[in-house]
């Protein structure tokens, strides 16, 4: 069955970009001068153009033209994997800032995911990630107070997990995660560098030493053009 002309050019224009003839932030040619280019109509262009913006490797400024989009943060979704690890493994620098950190008595969801014991607290914070200094995500993390008393705010929110394994000699283990399709409120946006209403990947995880014993629950929201997940079967 013979390749649809669309996906060819697709397909070109992906190799093209793969290969470096256009870089990163690199604006591309008009829908008509590349129509002309590969002597096809601007329907059957257009069509290409959007299939690569829908995979993410093109992305369309209003009013400016189409740019080659910058390399999207991935997160592998299987187990328990700490962000500043996730940034390292992509050759990024990750960053945060701390908006709030306090002790606090647990709602009940929080007390339910972390079945906590009557009039234990915890540690909520509310963090901002960033990777290359670019906002990545807004996070607000609740741990069992006791887990981490001993640790100072920088050990915790620098990286909890790493502090977990390395000063506590505690394993960790798997997690649950639930994703949601959101858009940016006022307040989200304003942390992470955004428009109002803009789209929103909100993760909800819950985290596991490996004992079983939950140690962390947290509510994430990402940014949907900077950040995506992926699952291997």
């Amino acid at each position: 069955m013979e390749t649809p002309v669309y996906i060819q050019i697709h397909n070109a224009i992906k190799r093209d970009i793969e290969t470096g003839k256009w870089a990163i932030g690199d604006r591309i040619p008009s829908e008509r001068k590349l129509a002309v280019v590969f002597g096809v109509s601007r329907m059957t262009l257009r069509q290409a153009i959007q299939t690569l913006v829908d995979e993410g490797i093109l992305e369309r400024r209003i009013g400016a033209g189409t740019y080659v989009a910058n390399q999207k943060v991935q997160e592998k979704m299987s187990g328990v994997t700490s962000f500043t690890d996730i940034m390292l493994a992509q050759g990024k620098t990750p960053s945060s800032k701390t908006v709030s950190y306090h002790l606090a008595n647990p709602s009940l969801s929080e007390k339910e995911k972390l079945k906590l014991a009557d009039g234990e607290q915890v540690l909520r914070m509310e963090r901002i990630r960033y990777a290359d200094n670019v906002p990545i995500s807004f996070e607000v993390a609740t741990v069992p107070e006791a887990l981490v008393q001993q640790f100072s705010k920088a050990e915790v929110t620098s990286s909890l997990y790493r502090t977990l394994e390395r000063k506590a000699g505690l394993t960790l283990g798997g997690a649950e995660q639930t994703i949601t399709a959101q858009t940016a409120s006022e307040r989200i946006a304003e942390f992470l560098a955004i428009k109002r209403g803009a789209p929103i990947l909100r993760l909800r995880q819950r985290s596991f030493l490996k004992d079983g014993r939950p140690f962390e629950y947290v509510r994430t929201q990402y940014v949907g053009s900077r950040f995506e997940f992926y699952l291997e079967r």
